[in-house]
């Protein structure tokens, strides 16, 4: 207990910042009500985590929980889709920090397009520089064990995820990589979709395509 009091006073600070994220995707309309969830890794085995039913926006430092990479709850009442951190924790020995939101314009592509398996990367330099690709995952129930064995596939590969029909997930090697990738998401879903709407989708010509990949593979794994 002595141990788990001290995690608590040293990461009050790490707690402040996950909320000042959770203000940010609340005032970009990613968060509503009581949706999401953002965690980051304290040490080896400790993963500090925002709790389930409670406005992610609105938290106090002091609601939180902590919770074991095998999932055992020591403190609070830990988020219900904690699996999906736990997998991305388990399978990507990088990963600092992961967000979960609700970005509108992104689940409405998963929706409307089910049949798509990545985001129209090709259209936009900037998914391609920033992410690579953004992959969407296959639907799962919210709060189940196939939530996060539906990502094993993509990790660690990939750091930005669309979940159909649900939401999105991105995780970094610090919280703040971790919530640029969410603002790139909802931001790359719009003008897509901005363009569907204008008249249609236009790839970039495949020489430029290439060109931006080896761009792309020379900046590294982390969502700009």
């Amino acid at each position: 207990m002595h141990e788990l009091n001290d995690l608590l006073l040293k990461n009050k600070v790490i707690a402040e910042q996950i909320i000042e994220v959770a203000k940010r995707l609340y005032a970009r309309n990613m968060l509503a009500a009581a949706d999401g969830n953002i965690s980051v890794r304290l040490n080896k085995n400790h993963i500090l985590i925002t709790p389930s039913g409670v406005s992610k926006a609105f938290l106090n430092s002091d609601e939180f929980s902590i919770i074991t990479l095998d999932n055992q709850i020591l403190f609070g009442n830990a988020s219900s889709e904690r699996l999906m951190h736990l997998e991305i924790y388990k399978r990507c020995p990088k990963a600092v920090a992961v967000v979960h939101a609700h970005p509108p314009t992104a689940i409405a592509w998963s929706i409307a397009k089910s049949d798509l398996k990545v985001l129209p990367s090709e259209c936009l330099s900037e998914v391609i520089l920033a992410c690579g690709d953004i992959p969407f995952v296959p639907y799962a129930r919210p709060g189940t064990n196939e939530m996060g064995n539906h990502l094993i596939p993509f990790l660690p590969d990939f750091r930005a995820l669309i979940l159909s029909r649900h939401g999105a997930l991105t995780w970094g090697e610090s919280l703040d990589e971790a919530w640029r990738g969410m603002e790139r998401i909802e931001h790359s879903a719009e003008i897509l979709w901005k363009a569907q709407q204008l008249g249609g989708l236009t790839n970039l010509p495949e020489n430029e395509i290439a060109l931006l990949r080896e761009m792309r593979q020379k900046i590294g794994e982390k969502l700009l």
